[in-house]
């Protein structure tokens, strides 16, 4: 599929998105929107599946009669096989496509017949009746994994598509036609599941989070990093390596930052991605967001908790070669005193502060973090110069450890929910340059571009952030390698503008220049005056004074 038509096919959706959701918030549709998207990609991977087992009988899956005594035999055998391969199952008249052609029956095809479908759920009869039956199939795509491998991955994982909202309509009827609709739309959209081109759904499947993100306001940090600055932390953590064993989020959204490292290594590198999030709604999300870039079940193991609080038990003993987040900034925690003999935590001597918990994550990730691995962290720019237990972490992160990399600063409002600056944290256990620690300043003018109301990094930007931080040079305004002796003499605080000096001098002022433009607006306002005094002795009156 070209460039072209991926872009065809994520306006194709967002169009639907935006016709059908009425009057209801972007935000409140997206739940449901991305919900079916996935459901159809699940059937339309199962059909492909199995007709791929059933190709010796020369059989297509939707020929399969379900009722007879042959036909459970094929499904039986094809659920088998679909469970461990895919993680589930689905009967061919449990397929997107077999919902959909239902729903087409059910919207009235002449103008005229619309008046019958604003009669509302009388219009509809029970053999018209669909969200039965979808609840029915979204509940069974769940019940085939339990008790198997993929089982946590599926488990209530359509539960934030309530079927019976009356967000979606003020009747069962209405929100039978509108279920109709979109099924009805989203089948006429063909995902290309069988093309080499495995990403384009999951491409588009982004666009639209995307596309929702920027519409959702603060909500928006909870479950969505721009893409370029995920670009940015992607190639850092891989940066030299074209596999890594096993790649981790703490905080991991909608799982954009765990996927676009996988598109900086090798095409057939298979890497272990590792995530946690606390919202409930977005873990879901995230759990979709792998299935539909084709992550096998098995490559990836995403847990429902506070990262900070109750760190997911089945990560504890794991070590990341690569880690990447977008924490909340400045969030509250417990910091407990419980928390002074967590592993995490118990060797720095001090606890991040209740009010602000940029310092915890930076802990987490680094107990987390292997001793051949890279991390990459977006925070506020206050953890740079903060004092107090924030200042004692960060002294004792670079003069006992020595394992901050590189600071980087990015330009302001260009996250969803936030217009502060923010920075980019780097660590290493075990650094290439121990001696120094890179400093590189792209929040200037020349660094973005604005869009609308916010501003967006560029290729070219991404490209020179990068290239700075693979050469470590001194580049005039914008990078500096910092000895750590000089570190140490900042007091171990990381401000920016005490390493990279972009101060622009004043211009040069030429009085004499200055001199000959108040003589001519001197000259300017005499003759003014002396225009205004001949009109007044005209008009016989006084010439003001």
């Amino acid at each position: 599929m070209t460039s072209e038509q991926k872009k065809k096919l994520e306006r194709k959706l967002w169009d639907i998105a935006n016709e059908l959701r009425g009057k209801m918030s972007a935000d409140e549709f997206r739940d449901y929107i991305l919900g079916f998207i996935f459901y159809k990609y699940l059937s339309e991977k199962m059909h492909l599946y199995a007709n791929q087992i059933l190709s010796e009988d020369g059989k297509d899956y939707l020929d399969i009669e379900e009722n007879t005594k042959e036909g459970r035999e094929y499904l039986e055998a094809v659920r088998t096989e679909s469970v461990i391969q895919l993680g589930y199952f689905l009967k061919p008249s449990e397929l997107f496509s077999q919902l959909a052609k239902r729903g087409k029956s059910l919207l009235p095809e002449e103008e005229e017949d619309k008046e019958e479908e604003k009669a509302g759920a009388d219009y509809y009869s029970q053999s018209k009746f669909i969200l039965g039956d979808l609840t029915k199939v979204l509940s069974s795509i769940e019940q085939s994994t339990m008790g198997t491998e993929s089982e946590q991955d599926f488990d209530k994982l359509f539960e934030d598509m309530d079927l019976n909202s009356s967000k979606l309509g003020r009747s069962t009827g209405k929100i039978n036609s509108l279920i109709a609709k979109i099924l009805v739309h989203l089948d006429k959209i063909d995902f290309e599941l069988s093309s080499a081109d495995a990403d384009v759904i999951g491409d588009a499947y982004e666009y639209l989070i995307g596309q929702f993100a920027s519409g959702a306001g603060k909500k928006a940090g909870e479950f969505y990093t721009p893409a370029q600055v995920s670009t940015i932390l992607a190639r850092i953590v891989t940066l030299g390596k074209d596999r890594v064993k096993n790649v981790y989020d703490p905080t991991c959204g909608s799982g954009s930052l765990l996927l676009r490292v996988q598109r900086e290594l090798a095409a057939d590198a298979k890497p272990q991605f590792y995530g946690q999030e606390l919202n409930r709604t977005v873990f879901n999300l995230a759990r979709m967001n792998m299935l539909l870039h084709d992550i096998h079940y098995r490559r990836f193991d995403i847990r429902q908790e506070d990262t900070l609080t109750r760190p997911a038990k089945e990560h504890e003993e794991l070590r990341f070669e690569a880690i990447v987040a977008n924490p909340p900034f400045s969030a509250k925690w417990s910091a407990h005193s419980t928390f002074e003999s967590d592993d995490r935590f118990s060797q720095y001597g001090r606890l991040a502060p209740k009010s602000k918990a940029d310092f915890a994550f930076v802990q987490h990730m680094i107990h987390h973090l292997d001793d051949n691995g890279t991390m990459a962290i977006i925070l506020p720019h206050g953890v740079l110069f903060r004092g107090a237990a924030e200042g004692h972490i960060r002294r004792y992160l670079i003069e006992d450890r020595n394992y901050l990399d590189a600071v980087i600063g990015l330009p302001a409002n260009i996250f969803y929910g936030t217009s502060i600056p923010t920075c980019i944290l780097v660590f290493k256990k075990c650094r290439e340059n121990p001696d120094d620690i890179l400093f590189i300043d792209a929040s200037g003018d020349d660094y973005f571009e604005k869009v609308t109301n916010k501003n967006e990094l560029r290729d070219s930007d991404v490209a020179r952030i990068i290239d700075a931080y693979k050469t470590r040079e001194f580049k005039d305004k914008f990078s500096y390698v910092s000895p750590l002796s000089e570190v140490a003499k900042n007091d171990y605080k990381l401000n920016i503008p005490r390493y990279v000096d972009t101060f622009e001098p004043e211009p040069e002022i030429d009085l004499i220049s200055v001199t000959n433009n108040l003589s001519a607006i001197v000259k300017d306002i005499a003759d003014v005056d002396a225009k205004i005094a001949e009109y007044c002795n005209e008009l016989g009156i006084e010439a003001p004074s």
